[in-house]
């Protein structure tokens, strides 16, 4: 009996520790759905704040929107003023070759026949039928008594410009149609001549221009005109009556160009008051 009732207590402890030990291994188990709630708490919350920052990027949009409009907007605007700078202050501008003409021409001066003989002109046009106006280089003479000069007829304008060379001067006067060619018909007269050298021999006829005063305003006289007598002095003339009769006292100091856009030579004679 004693033996049967120690193997009870015995018994006993062993099923006391027993439930110990359950209880022991099912606190830790019971301990971790806890853990895995707050793990899912927290993979949730960060999936959150990567959501919220993409609100703020509207006016970071906004503004990239605005700086792509100013830089294209800017560009264009650059772009015009580059075209616009290039076909009419680019020097030396670009001609094509079926408008650029080196011309000489042979002709006799009444005045200095009987010394002279025939004298011969040489000068090189240039011709813009689309913007309607002629260009006309003429180098020194191999004669005295000319100026070599740069003359620009702008028939848009109805103005033409003499750059006297040698004073470094420009004079500006009204567009004589009657003795200047228009720009299409002075091209076909030079294209029918261009096989030779030379025009028909011609002869030469005078005008006479006076000082008025000087020119303030280049950009009334247009791109052309003004690209021409930039920097320089610059006066208007007056086509002077050839039939008027000069006066005694009237000391004039004058000087001339011969040029040709017609199939005739011109000499512009300058004169300044003294």
């Amino acid at each position: 009996m004693v033996a049967h009732s120690a193997l009870n207590q015995i018994g006993n402890i062993i099923s006391a520790h027993r439930v110990n030990m359950v209880k022991i291994t099912f606190q830790p188990v019971s301990a971790q759905k806890p853990e895995k709630d707050i793990d899912e708490d927290k993979i949730i919350i960060p999936q959150e704040q990567l959501v919220l920052p993409g609100k703020p990027k509207k006016p970071f949009s906004t503004g990239l929107c605005c700086i792509t409009l100013g830089l294209v907007v800017f560009m264009s605007g650059l772009v015009l003023a580059s075209i616009f700078v290039y076909r009419y202050y680019y020097i030396p501008q670009q001609i094509p070759e079926d408008s650029l003409f080196h011309c000489r021409v042979v002709y006799e001066d009444s005045m200095y026949a009987p010394l002279r003989g025939w004298q011969e002109l040489e000068e090189n046009v240039g011709i813009f039928l689309d913007d309607n106006y002629e260009q006309i280089s003429v180098p020194v003479p191999h004669f005295g008594g000319s100026d070599p000069a740069d003359i620009i007829h702008d028939f848009q304008r109805g103005l033409t410009a003499y750059h006297d060379i040698a004073l470094d001067k420009c004079y500006i006067t009204e567009l004589n149609t009657t003795l200047v060619m228009p720009p299409r018909n002075l091209w076909e007269l030079l294209v029918n001549v261009k096989r030779g050298t030379y025009l028909p021999q011609t002869y030469i006829i005078q005008e006479e221009m006076m000082v008025t005063g000087r020119v303030r305003n280049m950009r009334q006289l247009g791109p052309f005109i003004h690209r021409l007598c930039y920097g320089k002095e610059t006066y208007r003339l007056r086509r002077r009556n050839q039939y008027r009769r000069i006066e005694r006292r009237e000391t004039r100091k004058c000087h001339s160009i011969r040029h040709f856009e017609n199939t005739f030579v011109v000499e512009t004679v300058i004169c300044d008051r003294v």
